[in-house]
């Protein structure tokens, strides 16, 4: 699927160019944004989860059309999320880059935007929406000097950097590339396939480092579920199908921090 993602985005990234190169490139935004990192430790009375608008994937197809973002970003809010992730890549996810102003217009929690970035090109037209942080994937971007390179040029537009992993070797470049925020996939991108296992155990053999949160992406589904992140090392949950699975986000994150 890896190779299917990068062949969309290069679609896109060749549409940023001709933007940039046409002198219609949006400036980035230059008013404050809510801190992501800060949202995920502050001090709360459940476990920090990001909730996420997610109207399709690959694996599962359309999970739900009938819920706009601002309703979504209302109800999250409302139910207790720690912040926000926003669904852009369009073929895959049926997401939109509008969707994170959208989302923002509504409530302060500060959001991730979720996508298949690998150009500077992305970063700077993240740059001008009003997201507080980008992820960036260790597979879509082997190379340390260009997965720091982009979190470089993110953090001087002052966007934070989830950088995503699946393994041990990916999380050697993220260290290397001087990643902080650490997000671990149990979802391999490549086959589709869900091992929470292997999430636990990454982080309980390679302990989250001093100054690094991390975040355990795919397949939470319950209470016992974020117990186990947490007592991984985990400081977040990152939460999308199950929440919204019914076309009720907050209800179903409500019952999940409430089990």
């Amino acid at each position: 699927m890896l190779s299917k993602f990068r062949e969309s985005k290069n679609r896109e990234i060749a549409r940023l160019r001709r933007l940039a190169e046409a002198g219609e490139f949006p400036d980035p935004r230059a008013d404050a944004r809510p801190v992501f990192s800060a949202a995920l430790t502050a001090s709360r009375d459940h476990f920090a989860v990001i909730a996420e608008y997610k109207r399709a994937s690959p694996s599962l197809g359309l999970i739900c059309d009938s819920i706009s973002p601002e309703e979504a970003a209302r109800q999250y809010e409302d139910a207790g999320a720690a912040a926000l992730s926003i669904l852009t890549e369009t073929d895959w996810f049926r997401g939109d880059f509008n969707y994170l102003d959208r989302a923002a217009e509504v409530g302060s929690l500060p959001i991730l935007r979720k996508d298949f970035i690998m150009d500077p090109l992305q970063v700077e037209m993240t740059a001008s929406s009003r997201a507080s942080a980008l992820l960036l994937i260790v597979r879509l971007t082997p190379d340390v000097a260009v997965l720091r390179d982009l979190r470089e040029l993110a953090e001087k537009r002052g966007l934070e950097c989830a950088v995503e992993i699946f393994d041990e070797a990916d999380l050697a470049l993220a260290r290397d590339s001087g990643a902080k925020l650490i997000q671990v996939n149990a979802r391999d991108l490549s086959a589709l396939r869900v091992n929470r296992g292997a999430v636990l155990r990454i982080a309980r053999e390679n302990p989250p480092e001093r100054g690094e949160i991390w975040i355990a992406a795919s397949g939470v589904k319950s209470r016992d579920d974020l117990k186990t992140s947490a007592d991984a090392g985990y400081s977040a949950a990152l939460v999308g199908s199950s929440l919204m699975a019914n076309g009720a986000p907050g209800e179903n994150l409500r019952r999940l921090l409430a089990q």
